[in-house]
């Protein structure tokens, strides 16, 4: 496989980003109960939102779009809300570009930190923030904002007991 480029995401890549959103998505079908992750994604409002932050990081290899990651604000820190790779580019190190792209961002914003939620047993998630320097923090130091992610997470089904909030300090 070539290389790849890490760049800005754009109005034209939108409908891609929903596509490639909806590919990595099924990688959860079948996988001990966490078919209900792979039901929920994001909009086509939610990408526009992260295209007028300057927030939507996107990979392109051999001229193709192959990933991106949508991150924002939460609670005064950026918060990583998605990153999803075509399954067929999966451990090339796209996943690692674009995380590594968004927490590069955040710190030339003056972000003290970065946080997310994510599965906490499933390989390319949990484990792999853990690998680059992500830690599960305590619900006690989660704020307000935060704290609304989850229960939103919560109200559409996902069980507690599989999610983690994880914290990078930048």
């Amino acid at each position: 496989m070539g290389g790849f480029v890490v760049r800005d995401g754009n109005e034209a890549d939108v409908d891609a980003l929903l596509d490639i959103e909806r590919r990595a998505a099924r990688l959860l079908l079948d996988r001990g109960g966490l078919d209900l992750f792979a039901m929920h994604g994001l909009s086509r409002d939610d990408l526009d939102a992260g295209i007028r932050e300057g927030i939507l990081h996107v990979v392109e290899t051999g001229g193709a779009r192959a990933g991106f990651a949508l991150a924002g604000e939460v609670d005064g820190n950026a918060h990583l809300f998605e990153i999803d790779v075509l399954p067929e580019h999966g451990r090339h190190g796209i996943g690692s570009a674009l995380l590594e792209s968004v927490c590069a961002e955040a710190t030339r914003r003056g972000y003290p930190a970065i946080t997310l939620t994510t599965l906490r047993d499933v390989p390319w998630n949990a484990p792999f923030y853990a690998r680059r320097g992500f830690a599960e923090f305590d619900e006690a130091a989660w704020g307000d904002q935060l704290r609304g992610i989850v229960g939103r997470e919560r109200l559409l089904g996902f069980p507690a007991g599989l999610r983690v909030a994880m914290r990078r300090l930048l």
